[in-house]
């Protein structure tokens, strides 16, 4: 179906993207999973590009094109050629915004030059052991010592753990009990902190790319103007951002959705049963026809919450619409796929096994598919 979301600009850089990914992704992808993370230098080599500084003002090393469609375009190609950018796709999508938003012109100069560069790298550091989607539950502590906060707690499943240089964590500098969500603060924790700890790289079902990791905080001393924003006002900031987090996830979910189809159609013309390929079955016809419907629509519905994201008029409510139908098809079709490849499609070696592993978690992280519902729920009055 034909699509209206992206210009001139857009596409050439999906050419750039595209690419790019087949150079110095693909070739290396399989070692990385391996390893569970992305090379350093591939950031750099994305920074050299201008791929992570687009938002970036152009005095800090950036293009200064705050456009969430640039962000679309890298995740679609990536998908396209069945890897995942998920670290990338964190910084870009999730962390990025709170640094373009809540900086200071110093910390800016401070910082946007080595992330534009990619020589920064990022992480956000929300979830904590017992609290999962409950941010109004958050206990690590930073208490207020001069120009300092004493920050102390432990924070867990923190995409691009292992790697950041810069973590924004989210802790409580004062306490209301009246008020869970008031109280709450970002501070930037530096590598190389005394106190601050990474632990585990955590061994996941699926994006075995993605550095996941345990962090501590033990008495770590962060100044203060290591602080984004205003202090006790964190909750309200992790709100504003919550539509574009949820949106990333969405687009990856159809983007991926798409590729599994995509190598599902190839598969199945080559394989054979019977004596036929697998292609010709009624069963397969319709099964891929279902699915392809289901992501037309899906795809739809991205491309309208992207517009509206992009004029600054996407609801919390759309985008938890967006998240829940988006991340169900992938659900859906990647099972399905998974089926048509039969036995095989259980091995890793083929990449549908991946792909499989990889959706699940769409449903759980930037909000379960049941605090989705919760959201439009209350959207609809009850």
């Amino acid at each position: 179906m034909r699509r209206e979301v992206f210009d001139e600009d857009h596409e050439a850089f999906r050419k750039l993207a595209r690419d790019f990914i087949e150079k110095h992704v693909v070739p290396g992808y399989p070692e990385w999973e391996k390893a569970g993370r992305m090379p350093r230098e591939t950031f750099r080599q994305l920074g050299s590009l201008g791929m992570l500084g687009m938002a970036i003002p152009e005095a800090h090393g950036g293009a200064g094109v705050p456009d969430f469609r640039y962000n679309v375009v890298l995740q679609e190609e990536a998908a396209r050629a069945l890897v995942t950018l998920s670290t990338v796709r964190t910084q870009l999508d999730v962390i990025l915004p709170y640094f373009l938003e809540y900086t200071n012109e110093e910390q800016r100069s401070r910082w946007f030059p080595g992330m534009a560069a990619g020589e920064l790298l990022t992480a956000i550091a929300m979830t904590e052991p017992g609290t999962g989607s409950d941010l109004a539950g958050i206990r690590t502590t930073a208490r207020r010592e001069g120009d300092e906060y004493v920050v102390n707690g432990a924070k867990t499943f923190i995409t691009g753990g292992i790697l950041a240089d810069l973590v924004i964590v989210v802790a409580r500098t004062s306490t209301d009990p009246d008020n869970r969500r008031a109280g709450l603060t970002l501070l930037v924790v530096e590598d190389g902190m005394p106190g601050f700890v990474r632990g585990r790289q955590l061994d996941k079902m699926g994006c075995k790319v993605q550095d996941t990791a345990e962090l501590s905080f033990q008495d770590v001393r962060v100044p203060v103007a290591n602080r984004l924003g205003e202090e006790g006002d964190a909750f309200r900031y992790l709100g504003r951002n919550l539509p574009q987090e949820r949106m990333t996830v969405a687009v990856g979910s159809v983007a991926q959705a798409r590729a599994a189809v995509a190598t599902t159609i190839d598969y199945v013309k080559e394989r054979r049963a019977f004596g036929t390929p697998v292609a010709s079955f009624q069963n397969t016809k319709f099964e891929l026809a279902a699915m392809s419907a289901e992501i037309e629509a899906a795809q739809s519905m991205i491309d309208r919450a992207v517009l509206d994201l992009v004029d600054g008029e996407l609801s919390g409510a759309d985008a938890a619409r967006v998240k829940l139908f988006c991340t169900e098809v992938q659900g859906r079709v990647v099972d399905r796929c998974l089926q048509l490849f039969g036995g095989y499609g259980y091995m890793t070696e083929y990449p549908i096994a991946r792909l499989y592993t990889d959706a699940r978690v769409a449903r759980i992280y930037a909000g379960t598919s049941e605090v989705m519902k919760v959201i439009i729920a209350k959207s609809l009055g009850l």
